[in-house]
């Protein structure tokens, strides 16, 4: 069985994920960029956003590239996720991951950003640019 092979988007923007506390409210400062996500549960509230207006003192993690699997991509398929961060872990790279309806997004850290394209290009996956909506 061949293993299945995806396009990555490179996002340029730097993201950071910021944690709030419970129930709280998005801040101002919270831009939206390539992948703006909100995440709630009973003990926190995460936050991706752009990394640029995100205040010192809150609490957050810092500067991250976005990879978008290119999409959309079927609710059944399997494995897609597997294939993708294998890669990154073989090569010590960690990752933060969101998905959304149609596809899934991997965060690496900004200075591992070169590091894990040639990782997913050793695997025959392709990495190209975002192409502007």
């Amino acid at each position: 069985m061949t293993e299945q092979t995806y396009t990555l988007e490179q996002f340029p923007e730097q993201l950071a994920v910021v944690r709030l506390g419970p129930g709280a409210p998005i801040p101002a400062w919270a831009e939206s960029s390539s992948i703006f996500s909100v995440t709630a549960t009973a003990t926190e509230t995460s936050v991706v956003c752009a990394a640029r207006n995100v205040p010192t003192k809150a609490r957050h993690e810092r500067s991250f590239t976005a990879f978008a699997v290119k999409g959309p991509l079927d609710f059944a398929q399997t494995g897609v996720l597997i294939a993708l961060l294998t890669p990154m872990a073989e090569a010590d790279i960690s990752v933060f991951t969101l998905s959304t309806f149609d596809t899934d997004w991997i965060l690496v850290p900004k200075q591992h950003a070169d590091a894990a394209a040639e990782a997913w290009r050793r695997r025959g996956h392709t990495v190209a640019p975002a192409v502007p909506v």
